[in-house]
């Protein structure tokens, strides 16, 4: 890859497009892990999948497929879109931020991004998880759009932002353990002289900050789902939504750590693979006599 190549940087939108690419791929996983985290007994993620597609067929994997389009359009545009602006503002060309600004910045666009993704964020875990629900008791959202507006028209416009301090906790452990690590682990690979900006690299910072991102986030990715799923007044609170978790020992709250990994690494790699490219191909050279971000 050219020395052209690496001094592209990514437009603000470009984290939402690879993003959402990345889901459209890695839904059936999300959908297996929001399902394990929401029932108290256990199930291996295989014969999960197995009951699913026997029961309703390979294309109930995909059930709320707009509302992760949703939440990706929301969450991600957001949190890579925020993190990028700053940081291409800040960062002297040549002299990459200090690992500690990375996570600085990576905090607070995550925080920014959990706020905005909540909504579909929420509808997005419901939608996953109707159809392991008795008939009479699914919620049968038509898409996303749909969700919104019931959501919105039973339930009250507040209940969109349920979850939202576990969501937003969540998108702050997640950001940082992935767009700041990845950049952290990325600059590493490449000072080593062993690595170049290449699909190589790309992978491997990407499958590293995966796994980084998912033990960070599982603890507050269970409680989020559980209070999103959660029934009108079933939780007092998140102190009785700790407790009840907490019952099933510590490993209780990182159910679905096995599937959230299978499902966050290769999203995670998905994403700046796609990120990269789009990059690579759209991306821009900045001008250094111009503060003007493109």
């Amino acid at each position: 890859m050219g020395s052209k190549d690496s001094q592209k940087l990514s437009r603000w939108y470009f984290g939402g497009l690879a993003s959402s690419g990345a889901a459209c791929i890695t839904h059936p996983l999300d959908l297996l892990k929001v399902q394990l985290q929401t029932q108290q007994g256990r199930m291996s993620i295989v014969k999960h999948t197995i009951n699913i597609i026997k029961k309703q067929g390979v294309l109930a994997l995909y059930n709320g497929l707009s509302a992760s389009l949703l939440r990706q359009g929301t969450y991600s545009t957001t949190r890579f879109g925020a993190y990028e602006v700053i940081k291409q503002k800040i960062e002297t060309p040549g002299q990459p931020l200090p690992f500690y600004q990375k996570l600085l910045l990576a905090g607070s666009s995550g925080a920014l991004g959990g706020i905005f993704g909540t909504p579909g964020d929420l509808i997005n875990v419901r939608m996953q998880n109707d159809i392991k629900l008795p008939p009479e008791q699914r919620r049968n959202y038509k898409h996303a759009i749909d969700g919104l507006i019931r959501v919105t028209q039973e339930e009250g416009f507040l209940k969109l932002f349920n979850g939202c301090s576990t969501a937003t906790g969540r998108a702050i452990l997640m950001t940082i353990g992935q767009l700041s690590f990845y950049d952290q682990i990325k600059q590493y690979l490449l000072q080593s002289g062993k690595f170049q900006d290449n699909l190589l690299t790309h992978f491997t910072a990407s499958l590293s900050a995966g796994a980084i991102a998912t033990t960070l986030t599982q603890p507050l990715d269970v409680l989020k789902t559980r209070a999103m799923n959660a029934k009108p007044g079933e939780f007092k609170n998140m102190w009785q939504l700790i407790l009840f978790t907490a019952k099933l020992g510590p490993l209780g709250f990182f159910k679905g750590y096995v599937p959230a990994f299978v499902r966050l690494a290769p999203h995670t790699i998905l994403t700046f693979v796609f990120l990269e490219q789009l990059r690579i191909y759209f991306g821009y050279i900045p001008n250094v006599k111009s503060t003007k971000f493109q």
